[in-house]
């Protein structure tokens, strides 16, 4: 993978740290953003950190002094465009897809809507809105069982259940409705769940695969085994055919240049029992600890994650300039 243009060692950046904010993924946010302070290179960054939920005043206040912002904001109001879109209107660049790219990948609904126009397969899906009848029997005979119940716009599996009988379609419904008003179900694929990741700018690389193994007790890759440590197994590289390996990862730029993504993205898939993969969704600021898998997958291609943090600034810079 070939390097970007370095930038000035001795131009040391003043970097927003923006993490933490209102979404129920706040406490993951704040983890990492402890490993990736301890990461950045204090020679090449003066790292200030913000937390939107109690410091957007002074984040618009300060922006004029800032060189440069790195979101570690997770769900709603951090990945779905929405500090993308004031970071624009600051004039401050970020690592990452803008306010597009952002709002549709956080949108299961919308983003299984332009996979399947890209050819991308993808679980078959309903959309079910609050307020509106909803027919458990009709949805069931639809799509069979078992099925996968997820609000529509939360990451980290947050409020997300499988039904494998129809009379629990009811209570997984007002649970994910709980974190948003609109819910997708859609079917669920038995087999291998493995992860993509792709970097880069207009030279789009995929990086090496990770398979992610949960562990016993948890029927699908739910919150408590994606941050409950020893939950889960995760193999990098996962241990595939060539060509498997190879299809998958041309579904993962496919994904991330459909949804119009820039910098990065890890793009989640399961490879069914029949052999066929299926795209689940795609992440736009996917965990940053060490030991997180977009992490793990770079660290395989040979890129450590302090230098995975320098890259994702560099791209910052070149695909957000300054205002």
């Amino acid at each position: 993978m070939p390097d970007l243009p370095d930038f000035k060692k001795a131009s040391r950046l003043r970097l927003a740290l923006i993490c933490g904010g209102r979404s129920s993924e706040r406490e993951v946010s704040l983890a990492g953003a402890g490993e990736i302070r301890k990461a950045l290179d204090p020679a090449r960054y003066e790292v200030i950190t913000y937390d939107p939920a109690i410091d957007l005043e002074r984040l618009v206040k300060d922006a004029g002094k800032l060189d440069a912002a790195f979101i570690l904001l997770h769900g709603k109001f951090g990945e779905d465009g929405t500090i993308q879109g004031l970071l624009d209107l600051l004039g401050l660049p970020y690592q990452g897809s803008g306010v597009l790219g952002s709002a549709l990948a956080m949108d299961k609904h919308l983003s299984k809507t332009i996979y399947c126009q890209a050819g991308i397969p993808t679980p078959p899906w309903v959309l079910i809105e609050k307020g509106k009848k909803m027919s458990a029997k009709e949805i069931v005979s639809g799509l069979g069982l078992p099925v996968m119940v997820k609000p529509a716009s939360q990451g980290s599996s947050v409020g997300m259940s499988k039904v494998v009988d129809v009379s629990g379609m009811e209570g997984a419904v007002n649970e994910a409705l709980r974190w948003d008003e609109r819910v997708v179900i859609e079917v669920f694929m038995a087999g291998r769940e493995i992860t993509c990741g792709v970097l880069g700018l207009d030279d789009l690389a995929p990086l090496p695969i990770v398979e992610i193994c949960p562990g016993e007790g948890h029927g699908f890759f739910d919150y408590q085994a994606k941050y409950k440590k020893g939950a889960s197994r995760e193999i990098c590289p996962a241990v595939l055919p060539a060509e498997v390996t190879k299809k998958a990862q041309g579904l993962a730029l496919l994904a991330h240049k459909s949804l119009q993504l820039s910098g990065y993205s890890r793009t989640d898939m399961i490879i069914s029992d029949d052999g066929c993969i299926y795209v689940l969704e795609t992440n736009t600021v996917p965990g940053m600890t060490s030991t997180s898998l977009f992490p793990q997958e770079a660290m395989a291609a040979g890129i450590p994650f302090g230098r995975l943090l320098d890259r994702l600034m560099e791209m910052a810079l070149i695909a957000h300039p300054r205002a």
